[in-house]
Formats: C-alpha cells, sequence, structure tokens
C-alpha cells in the first residue's frame, strides 16, 4: 500500500487500476484471516460496503488468540466550515485466554480517550490527544489468573496527509507519535517506566454508496518504540519495530439519526508472541458514534 504509489503518480492512476490494488490487498488479507472463518466472512461483509471518517481503532490486548473491541464516542463539529472537531470516546475490550477462541473470557482493557482533529489546509490534518486507560495483567500459566491491573496515561500527536484517488477512493498516510506512563493499581513504579512510540499507518478507502454513507476501509500499521525500564535496574532498551497491525472495516450512518456505525476486523501481530505462529491475534470490532453538528 505504501510502495504502489510511489511508483506510479496517485493523480495518474485509474478507477480500475486502483481497483485492481484493492483486490489485491482484500486477496491478501484474506489469506491470512483464513485461521479464523468466522471473522473471515465478516470482513467480507465489510468489503460489500464500507469508509472510514471516525473509526476508532482497536488497541494492542497483549498476547491471545481472539480478542473484542467496542467503543461509544461523540464526535463535535467546532466550526461551521468542518475543519475543526474534536472526539471523545469510552470503551471496553475483551479477549479469549491462551487455550481457547472465547473472544468475551477476559477483561482486557477500559480506556478514556479525547483527541482533538485540525483540518488546516487541503488534504491535511493534526490531531493532538490525551488518553486513560486501565488494563488487567494474567499469568502466563493456566488458568491464567488475574495477576495485577497496570495503568497508563498517554499523550499523543499525529499528522496525515489524504490523497484523492478518482472520485471513489482515497489514500490516507499518517505518522502518530506517542507518549505512554505506565503505573500499577496503586500508582507504584512497575517494570516499564515509560515508552516512547512512533507508529505509521496507510489506509485505503472505498466510498461504496453515498446512501447511509456507507465505505470501506483497509490498513496497514507498523508500530516501532523504545522503553525506559526500572528492572532490573533502571535502562532504556533498543528502538525497534514491534508490531503490525492490519485492519479492515465497515462504516455506515444509521438512516435518520445522528449516529454512525463501524465494524470490522483487525489481526495484529506482535513480535515474538506465541500468537505470532498462529497468525496473530484476531479482533472483532464495533462501535458506535454520536455525530454533533456545529452550534453557536
Amino acid at each position: 500500500m505504501i510502495k504502489y504509489p510511489q511508483a506510479v503518480s496517485p493523480l495518474s492512476l485509474s478507477n480500475l487500476m486502483v481497483l485492481q490494488v484493492l483486490t489485491f490487498i482484500v486477496k491478501h488479507l484474506s489469506g491470512i484471516f483464513s485461521i479464523r472463518k468466522i471473522l473471515v466472512a465478516f470482513s467480507i461483509l465489510g468489503y460489500m460496503g464500507s469508509v472510514i471518517h471516525a473509526q476508532i481503532s482497536p488497541p494492542g490486548l497483549g498476547d491471545a488468540n481472539t480478542a473484542f473491541w467496542s467503543a461509544f464516542g461523540v464526535k463535535r463539529q467546532l466550526d461551521s466550515v468542518g475543519k475543526k472537531q474534536t472526539m471523545s470516546y469510552i470503551a471496553i475490550g475483551r479477549k479469549s485466554s491462551p487455550d481457547n477462541d472465547n473472544l468475551f473470557s477476559k477483561q482486557a482493557i477500559f480506556v478514556l480517550n479525547h483527541e482533538v482533529y485540525n483540518s488546516f489546509a487541503p488534504h491535511q490534518q493534526y490531531s493532538y490527544a490525551i488518553s486513560y486507560r486501565r488494563q488487567p495483567q494474567y499469568e502466563s500459566d493456566a488458568p491464567y489468573e488475574k495477576e495485577n491491573t497496570e495503568q497508563e496515561f498517554r499523550i499523543y500527536g499525529r499528522y496525515a496527509y489524504t490523497f484523492n484517488l478518482g472520485k471513489k477512493f482515497k489514500l490516507k498516510n499518517t505518522v502518530r507519535q506517542e507518549f505512554r506512563k505506565f503505573f500499577d493499581t496503586d500508582f507504584h513504579k512497575v517494570e516499564e517506566d515509560f515508552q516512547l512510540r512512533t507508529r505509521i499507518k496507510s489506509q485505503l478507502t472505498y466510498n461504496v454508496s453515498p446512501t447511509n454513507n456507507q465505505n470501506l476501509a483497509i490498513s496497514a500499521e507498523a508500530l516501532f518504540s523504545v522503553s525506559h525500564l526500572n528492572e532490573p535496574e533502571q535502562h532504556w532498551n533498543s528502538f525497534g519495530y514491534r508490531e503490525m497491525r492490519l485492519s479492515a472495516y465497515y462504516m455506515f450512518n444509521i438512516p435518520h439519526s445522528p449516529f454512525t456505525v463501524d465494524i470490522g476486523y483487525m489481526d495484529d501481530l506482535i513480535q515474538g508472541s506465541k500468537s505470532i505462529h498462529k497468525g496473530g491475534v484476531h479482533y472483532l470490532a464495533a462501535d458506535l458514534i454520536w455525530n454533533i453538528p456545529y452550534k453557536k
């Protein structure tokens, strides 16, 4: 998705050529997703019609077989021309144990997030956000009982540039820089003190139909990080690649309402994890977003 536009100018691509690229990506992702046939069927449903205006991406929930993510968000326009907006959401995640595929088996995360967006120039957007996350930690051996709870405070900034590929397609490239600070449940130090993480994402979207604003989005995101550790003594680990997240999302407006629904699938490929040998952690996601128009 990143290499192709380097070879051919995005403005010169015909709709047919872009459709061929999209079809290739879908076939490639379907080969990965075939490990979980039910989730594959779900992603194919998304291919039948979807684009992402306010899609809330699932966070990493650690090593597991399957996971579920759901969020309720409030998206508010801050000006009359739609250049400035905010997105606030509350969300939960659940995941399976290492020895089963029940994606609702264990509580995985609780999230509060607030982000401000500004489309400051044609095709360009920046945003900044603050987030709180509460994530249970489980023992690595059966019966995988809860061991402790980790808290995280996160701030991040994001820059995005969007290419219009004809009337139906858009290619959005995003760079996101995060600062993550960790505590235990009583706000004491934990093994990982804080982390600096860089995320690079490419997302190809297709406008299926203007009816109910139906869209499809397929994306790939690479994550790189470096951490400052407290144990066994304070030190930095090496900066490097940690994860790859592949997603397919379907999005639509609920008729005669201010609500948007996005439904999707994500495959989280975590370097050095047990799940990567099984094709990654397979997520099912469903979000509801309340869109509030601008008012003086």
